[in-house]
């Protein structure tokens, strides 16, 4: 008897807990045969702040995103991006640069309005970057792994079901620079990073 009350009770526990998954799918609108799934290009230009910002120029930067919209008010992406940041040094030859390659997730947050055409939102995600090091500068900077932790906000605009457009700005908090240690003051790099972008991508 006590075997057959255990699989009794463990049948029912893991009805409950279907019955409870299916209740909050439906609770969050989630259709997973609906959910739309797409790419993005994104140009911009952006600098770094702090130490960091004053020994650097503001760079472009070129991305590509892959996203997906499984909830009405909640989507995801993740990309890469990668970013020149020219070098402003007077001991160092004028055309040296930091790259900044970044592979990044964020989610994405916003209704649509305007009768479903428009999309303001906020992110948040984390990311790590790699900044290689002109073959120029690297007697004063190092190539260094960065962890990065960004926030956004932007707009999309529909204009059919399966392009849109928009604009980001976003701030990266740097976790981990070391690029400028070498020749900062204090020897510690500080400094966080802010970009704009333009965007444009279709959803499938």
């Amino acid at each position: 008897m006590g075997g057959i009350a255990l699989v009794a009770f463990c049948t029912a526990g893991s009805a409950f807990a279907a019955i409870d998954a299916t209740r909050v799918g439906n609770e969050l609108n989630f259709n997973q045969e609906q959910t739309r799934v797409g790419l993005d290009v994104r140009l911009g230009m952006g600098g770094l702040t702090g130490d960091a910002g004053s020994r650097t120029a503001p760079g472009p930067l070129l991305g590509i995103t892959a996203g997906a919209q499984p909830w009405r008010n909640l989507g995801f992406e993740a990309g890469v991006e990668s970013q020149r940041l020219p070098i402003n040094d007077e001991a160092i030859q004028e055309g040296e640069a930091l790259y900044r390659h970044n592979l990044g997730v964020l989610a994405k947050a916003g209704p649509l309005v305007m009768q479903e055409r428009l999309r303001p939102y906020v992110g948040a995600g984390v990311g790590v970057s790699y900044v290689n090091v002109t073959d120029g500068a690297e007697d004063r900077y190092s190539n260094d792994f960065i962890q990065e932790v960004p926030i956004a906000a932007g707009v999309d605009y529909r204009f059919t079901p399966s392009v849109f457009a928009g604009a980001r700005a976003s701030y990266r908090f740097l976790l981990g620079t070391e690029f400028e240690d070498a020749v900062d003051l204090d020897g510690e790099t500080s400094g966080n990073l802010l970009n704009f972008a333009l965007t444009v991508g279709g959803r499938f």
